[in-house]
């Protein structure tokens, strides 16, 4: 019996499409007629698109990285390295039309390893390229739109002295979300060594008023790379000193978010200012020893169970390691410190014109 060519198992994959990102993507979700998930990887996110139904189904395509094919593709973009020979007779196997099948526990623990190694592939190739975007954009965020959004959220960096080297502007970062480029803002992510690992991105818009703000997407902000245990450096505090010379005792502020984060610095300029990128990063950041004291600029989500858990979780890691933490919240359920600095800096306007 002949086997079937690539185009007939590309064909055969999309048919039974939704057990197959069931087996390749377990961690990932539907959406409408889509399977989502971060990457190759497999990781939670939205990168990653799979059809599920219709003619177009089976294909897929990383928007973040540009990667795309059919379903045959998919098996060998995440089990075999993009080796086509070798997902093609993974492929045949799980189609049973292999006159020798792989016993199902041995097929899962080849595709574990082929996956594992995958994984690993695929990260440094997102590394390299979030470190790629970084060194292409110009150092320096003063006069650019990455300044004129900030001012627009209430941050007036020039108050500051200095601007923070973590930021970037670029006028051009690739936007799955609009299949084109974007002018962005960029902020480096760093390990515990200070090695930047991935690059968050923030996309903007010019405005009617002639100021730039968010762009109008369904997620204007995402990160290219794994960043567990890293974080956004906004600000020395008092000491300028880097994060890993931190003198013994010193004190450092936490915060979720970019804006939030320059907002505690504008107003706490002595204090060294780290961003998380997410509630549930915190918990997971490399500190040095030297830091004693934490204290956590929280967004006020005491509605939300779930970033409430993350939270405590945080908390504890921190107790744990034998450190001093304490939660700042604002007031107003759903506001955060970017809000407070705004409605500061409002009220103020107000009363200039008064």
């Amino acid at each position: 019996m002949q086997r079937p060519d690539a185009a007939t198992l590309a064909q055969l994959l999309a048919e039974r499409v939704h057990p197959l990102v069931l087996e390749l993507l377990p961690h990932g979700h539907r959406e409408g007629a889509e399977w989502r998930c971060g990457s190759c990887a497999g990781e939670k996110g939205q990168s990653l698109a799979v059809r599920l139904t219709g003619p177009r189904r089976g294909v897929w395509c990383d928007f973040s990285s540009g990667e795309r094919g059919d379903a045959l593709d998919l098996v060998a973009a995440i089990l075999f390295g993009g080796n086509r020979r070798d997902a093609m007779a993974w492929a045949r196997t799980w189609l049973g039309l292999d006159d020798s099948p792989v016993p199902a526990i041995a097929r899962r623990a080849v595709a574990t390893k082929a996956t594992t190694a995958e994984q690993d592939q695929d990260e440094q190739r997102r590394r390299a390229k979030a470190r790629q975007l970084w060194h292409s954009a110009p150092t320096g965020i003063a006069g650019t739109p990455v300044e004129a959004y900030l001012r627009g959220r209430g941050i007036d960096l020039r108050e500051m002295g200095r601007q923070p080297g973590s930021l970037r502007f670029h006028h051009a970062v690739w936007c799955g979300e609009v299949s084109r480029p974007l002018p962005a803002m960029l902020a480096a992510i760093c390990a515990a060594n200070g090695k930047m690992v991935a690059v968050h991105r923030t996309w903007l818009a010019s405005a009617p008023d002639g100021g730039w703000t968010k762009a109008d997407l369904r997620a204007p902000k995402k990160v290219l790379g794994s960043f567990a245990g890293g974080c956004i450096r906004l600000w020395r505090g008092a000491s300028g000193k880097s994060l890993s010379m931190a003198e013994p005792g010193e004190s450092v502020v936490l915060a979720e978010g970019i804006e939030t984060g320059l907002s505690v610095a504008l107003a706490c300029p002595e204090r060294r200012v780290l961003c998380g990128v997410s509630l549930s990063n915190l918990g997971r950041l490399i500190l040095p020893d030297t830091i004693t004291e934490i204290t956590i600029a929280a967004d006020n989500d005491t509605g939300n169970d779930t970033a409430r858990k993350a939270l405590d979780a945080a908390c504890r890691q921190f107790i744990e390691q034998g450190r001093v933490v304490r939660v700042a919240m604002p007031e107003t359920e759903g506001g955060d410190w970017n809000d407070v600095a705004r409605q500061d800096n409002d009220r103020e306007e107000s009363n200039t014109r008064a």
